[in-house]
């Protein structure tokens, strides 16, 4: 009788012990899955960045007197690149977006610059690259959905309590990116 009450007591600490093993790697998987997201965004929003002043130094070649859109790009590209947090990078990588939109309006304007293999090029990277963005964006958010259920659930929510984890933000949309684009065709 003893004996089996021991084996009964044993086992009941193995499974806690697993518990406990099993959940702490959880909570640090989905950490560093969520860590990984945030630094694919900032990659390419890097990488955004960095196609910029080839795209600029294109457009100026056929649009010289443009001078007013290439200092708007310069200036959102600037704010990209010295963004510290997260937040604040993507804000400014969707002005710089905002900005590149118009910089695209004002190319329709310059035959021979939409004509060019060089600007094209440019355009298509950074049409990719937007692609790019959104799938990370996407994917942390995600990583944070996974994280904030593993945290709200129980058994999860009580080993969340004891491990001190919180629930993550998700990366929102800015109020002005969720506005009807209204299309006119009068």
């Amino acid at each position: 009788m003893v004996a089996v009450l021991i084996w009964v007591v044993l086992a009941v600490i193995l499974v806690v012990a697993i518990a406990f093993i099993y959940y702490y790697n959880r909570f640090n998987l989905l950490g560093n899955r969520i860590d990984n997201s945030l630094s694919q965004i900032d990659v390419q929003l890097k990488r955004r960045s960095d196609l910029i002043p080839n795209l600029i130094e294109t457009v100026k070649g056929f649009a010289k007197h443009e001078k007013g859109i290439m200092a708007d790009v310069t200036k959102a590209r600037k704010a990209l690149v010295g963004a510290k947090d997260i937040s604040s990078k993507v804000k400014a990588g969707d002005a710089l977006q905002s900005v590149l939109g118009r910089l695209f309006a004002i190319a329709e304007n310059y035959p021979n610059l939409k004509a060019n293999e060089n600007f094209l090029e440019l355009q298509r990277e950074l049409s990719a690259t937007e692609d790019r963005v959104a799938y990370a964006r996407q994917n942390y958010n995600d990583s944070i959905l996974d994280y904030n259920n593993l945290c709200k659930t129980f058994p999860g929510s009580m080993f969340a309590g004891i491990y001190g984890k919180q629930v993550r933000e998700y990366l929102q949309i800015a109020e002005g990116e969720k506005k009807v684009v209204k299309v006119d065709f009068e």
